[in-house]
């Protein structure tokens, strides 16, 4: 029998008076049980949250760097057990959990650099007018107050060390939500917490059912909203609190291009196999997977049927294997809904290549060609995996139809040009540009976030500590300078 797992409710365990299963998307077992707090156990968390908040402000910095490494060693020990339970958990297979682990490693030791640089102050001269002779500017940041974070499924342990890692970092506490599907691995970074010096107060995790967020969303004492996931949902939070400050990472329908110059063998089949690799990694479950190839008509015939064999030789199946590079979806409904949209997409006249394939949660690495514009799966993120590919007659053609999305996250190009790198990242409408490669690559310092509705805001730790945070000024009077 499945023990049940408690949640963390400042900075202690915690059971509430219900609890829920967490299956694997692979073969259905109950992976765990999760205690799901009560409404008075959320008010407390929220209590104390904002009780601490002017005392973790003020936490001297070598005392949240150690919380953050001390985090960041115990998950290089636990690297093995924590990949399983992803894997478990997520459908993601094993190879691709241990990276994740790694990347939270990364995560949560450069967010104890930066709490040990952050916020140095930076004084500014005044006398440069007659008004401000005698006078000094001192400035320094603050956290803004509590922060909610709400952590999506696709990476259930690696997005939960994005919200968390910065706060504690920034000296602001947090409340995390992870997925409901996959709460266990954001549960493991409190027993890694729990073995800090963090004031209790400093964080808490809830399991909050989804139907029971707005009531939290609307707390007026949680002023910062860290949010990853879909679209609908993130613009909904941000209507529904117009005064609290909402960082949104909403995902996206990422563009490969495949330029002219990127023309030798050892050039197309490098891109075939990085393209094929990241539009099934997750199984297609990432905001910055490859979802659309955009060709030059020059390499286009190379190009296409080399997709189209690195696509099939992805190994896919049980994602406790080593050998599996793509696993199931997070659940059933995600592969139907997956499955429907290629369907619409091949009525409409749209041409399946290879894949187009159900099996319970699993959906078959799947290649598309003359899809139509209008299709769903041209217009939406599909979160699962699937590739378009089109053909472009030259640059201009190929950066327009980056462009021709409402979203706006990353965007890779495959060039040896460097005018033609500077001119991508002037011309794409995108938070990102990766020259020489696919859009899903993403080092967890770098600042990550898109335009249009791909989000608000940035993540990447330093760029998170800036977001949860405001500037004050303090002036001097009456010094010789």
């Amino acid at each position: 029998m499945t023990s049940t797992t408690a949640f963390w409710l400042a900075g202690r365990q915690a059971t509430g008076e219900t609890t829920f299963d967490v299956t694997s998307p692979w073969d259905g077992r109950t992976v765990g049980t999760v205690s799901v707090p009560t409404d008075a156990q959320i008010e407390d968390a929220v209590s104390a949250a904002h009780a601490v908040r002017e005392d973790f402000a003020a936490t001297p910095a070598h005392v949240r760097a150690a919380a953050l490494d001390h985090v960041s060693r115990r998950l290089v020990e636990r690297t093995e057990e924590i990949a399983r339970l992803i894997s478990a958990e997520n459908g993601k297979p094993v190879k691709w959990a241990r990276g994740e682990v790694g990347r939270a490693v990364s995560v949560f030791r450069f967010a104890a650099e930066e709490a040990r640089r952050f916020n140095g102050g930076e004084a500014q001269r005044l006398d440069t007018d007659a008004g401000g002779q005698g006078r000094l500017a001192f400035t320094r940041r603050f956290p803004k107050g509590v922060v909610l974070g709400i952590a999506p499924f696709n990476f259930p342990l690696n997005l939960c060390a994005h919200k968390i890692a910065p706060a504690v970092a920034a000296g602001a506490p947090i409340i995390l939500k992870p997925a409901p599907a996959t709460p266990l691995s954001g549960l493991i970074l409190g027993e890694l917490l729990a073995e800090t010096e963090l004031p209790a107060g400093a964080w808490s995790i809830l399991p909050v059912p989804n139907d029971r967020m707005p009531a939290l969303v609307q707390d007026e004492r949680l002023p910062v909203i860290s949010f990853t996931g879909s679209e609908t949902v993130g613009y909904a939070i941000m209507d529904s609190v117009p005064r609290k400050h909402c960082t949104l990472e909403l995902g996206g329908n990422g563009a490969a291009v495949v330029l002219a110059d990127f023309a030798s063998d050892e050039d197309l089949d490098r891109a075939a196999q990085r393209i094929a690799t990241f539009s099934n990694y997750q199984g297609g479950q990432s905001c910055i997977s490859v979802q659309r190839v955009i060709a030059d008509a020059s390499v286009y015939d190379r190009l296409l049927p080399r997709i189209v064999a690195a696509v099939e030789a992805q190994v896919t199946g049980d994602p406790n294997d080593d050998a599996t590079d793509v696993g199931p979806l997070v659940s059933e409904a995600a592969a139907q809904r997956v499955e429907s949209w290629v369907d619409e997409a091949v009525a409409a006249g749209a041409k399946l290549l290879t894949g187009g394939k159900r099996d319970g949660a699993s959906y078959a690495p799947t290649v598309l060609t003359d899809v139509p514009a209008e299709a769903t799966i041209s217009c939406e993120e599909v979160f699962g995996p699937v590739l378009t590919v089109r053909k472009v007659d030259g640059e201009a053609e190929a950066f327009a139809a980056v462009n021709d999305s409402k979203y706006g996250l990353q965007a890779g190009v495959f060039t040896h040009d460097l005018g033609t790198a500077f001119r991508a990242h002037r011309a794409l409408e995108v938070g990102g540009v990766v020259i020489g490669d696919v859009p899903s690559y993403r080092a967890d310092q770098m600042p990550y976030g898109g335009a249009k509705q791909s989000g608000v805001g940035r993540e990447g730790v330093k760029f998170a500590m800036d977001d949860y945070t405001y500037e004050r000024v303090m002036v001097l009077t009456g010094l010789a300078l």
